[in-house]
């Protein structure tokens, strides 16, 4: 864990502040800024650490962007976990809400389905720059071709994701990749 200066609790505390404006499709989908801040740029994580915190807060029930605590709180604590988390959720939480109701009595309009429609390649895109940092930590061609695999998976079949999920821990446990 870190010591860190008002100017660095400001920095990573905005930071997580505007990425939440762009986690559209949930907090995975900027996971690539997150390692840029805080393992390259302000080296408060490791790669290991930064993985970790992704791996646990995933597997943990409740919302997908509890790996956000989990990394904060690995940088520097639970005040950490508290300006990471407060950061993520306080902005895209009022904006969804408003967003949402405004949305809703306006559905009919052509501009609001437009943006619903536009906005699903965007998260798509976002969801392959996660998974090419999260799989760069150990490449090698077996871990490519099974991301490559599932991803094929999810688009082509009706296969659970439960079921992948757990394809991928056994396969690990099992020390294949």
């Amino acid at each position: 864990m870190h010591s860190l200066g008002l100017a660095e609790w400001f920095e990573l505390f905005a930071h997580f502040l505007l990425l939440s404006l762009l986690a559209i499709g949930g907090g995975i989908v900027v996971a690539p800024d997150m390692h840029r801040l805080m393992v390259t740029q302000m080296g408060l994580l490791t790669d290991a650490q930064f993985n970790a915190s992704i791996a646990i807060g995933q597997a943990a029930p409740g919302p997908n962007v509890l790996f956000v605590a989990v990394m904060g709180y690995q940088a520097a604590g639970l005040l950490g976990a508290a300006a990471t988390l407060t950061g993520i959720m306080l902005p895209s939480t009022v904006l969804a809400l408003v967003a949402s109701r405004w949305g809703r009595a306006r559905a009919e309009w052509r501009a609001v389905r437009a943006f619903k429609t536009g906005m699903a390649p965007i998260t798509i895109a976002l969801l392959f720059a996660t998974g090419w940092i999260l799989s760069a930590a150990s490449p090698n061609a077996a871990s490519v071709a099974m991301s490559i695999g599932a991803a094929l998976l999810v688009w082509r079949t009706n296969v659970h994701l439960l079921w992948l999920i757990a394809a991928g821990g056994v396969i690990g446990a099992l020390g294949w990749v």
